[in-house]
């Protein structure tokens, strides 16, 4: 008698095994895919209800946990955004909670991006959530942030305000004794004329060269997206300059007056940052567009004049002028 109950037990176990089994490699009843959202420190326990109330497992939240537990590894589970995709059976779910790659989710800032396009950029990403103010002019590190579905903008937008202010803080103790700026400041606002003036990198450092000269000896920076910013905030003009623009003064025009704008620019990036903070060793005081997308530099006014002439032959023979 004993035996035969030992063998039913057996069969008994055996049967669950089998029916816990076949219910593990099985696909939750709701089609996918799914996308799932597990917050830090979320154990499988805390995770098991959403996925059993959803039906990406199969069974209850109680059933799926106790058949990880028996057939699944010990790995704990990984915060994050997670894809799960259609027919994934119970085990598939959990390997990927615990060993897959967490949807990766970004929001890039382009070096030179003016604070009223990063603000529009970011309130146009759906996945983001809630309103944010319009930020600081030259507050943000442009970058590429990661983020996840839900996430307010207000958390996405204090990295970003983070990152630059820790980037700045590396940047300005290695500045060089023959850097023209005096603070934090006066580095972010040179830094976004620089960043706005050239998309060659190899020029920026000597950019901030001619810069720092004309800090230097009072002589006026000219530079044209100085007088582009109080018009548009940053954004492309979309025509050429007007005389009257080019006169105003407005505490951002340096047409207008010498030494460095009211404000930054832009948000600029920390290789032009550091550029300003150890600009090129040059005695040149002006650059002219050459046609290749880069300057020509020079260092007095008969050759920089002879050299706006080269490009203005280059304009009228491309039909520019």
């Amino acid at each position: 008698m004993k035996k035969l109950l030992l063998i039913l037990t057996a069969l008994a176990v055996l049967a669950g095994v089998l029916t816990y089994s076949t219910l593990w490699a099985s696909a939750g009843p709701a089609k996918g895919p799914h996308s799932i959202i597990v917050e830090e420190g979320s154990s499988l326990g805390s995770v098991a209800g959403q996925l059993a109330k959803r039906g990406i497992v199969p069974g209850s939240a109680g059933t799926y946990k106790m058949m990880a537990r028996v057939f699944g590894s010990g790995d704990p589970i990984q915060a994050g955004e997670f894809e799960i995709p259609d027919g994934a059976s119970g085990a598939k779910v959990l390997d990927i909670l615990q060993h897959g790659q967490p949807v990766q989710r970004l929001v890039t800032i382009p070096e030179g991006m003016p604070s009223i396009m990063v603000w529009e950029r970011l309130m146009r990403e759906k996945l983001l959530t809630g309103n944010i103010p319009v930020p600081e002019e030259g507050s943000v590190l442009p970058n590429s942030y990661s983020f996840k579905r839900g996430e307010t903008r207000a958390a996405v937008l204090k990295r970003m305000r983070d990152a630059m202010t820790k980037e700045l803080d590396a940047l300005w103790a290695k500045r060089q004794p023959h850097s023209v700026v005096n603070n934090k400041r006066e580095a972010i606002i040179l830094a976004s004329v620089v960043e706005k003036e050239t998309g060659k990198p190899s020029e920026r450092r000597m950019v901030a060269g001619v810069y720092s000269n004309r800090v230097r000896i009072g002589m006026k920076l000219d530079a044209d997206p100085t007088v582009i910013y109080p018009i548009t905030k940053g954004k492309p003009l979309g025509r050429r300059i007007l005389r009257s623009e080019l006169n105003a003064d407005n505490g951002y025009n340096t047409y207008a007056r010498p030494g460095l704008p009211a404000g930054p620019i832009a948000n600029p990036g920390k290789e032009s940052i550091a550029a300003v903070l150890n600009p090129a060793p040059t005695k040149a005081l002006y650059f002219v567009a050459d046609g290749t997308g880069g300057h020509v530099f020079a260092d007095t006014l008969q050759q920089h004049n002879a050299n706006v002439q080269k490009w203005y032959a280059i304009r009228r023979a491309r039909g520019e002028m």
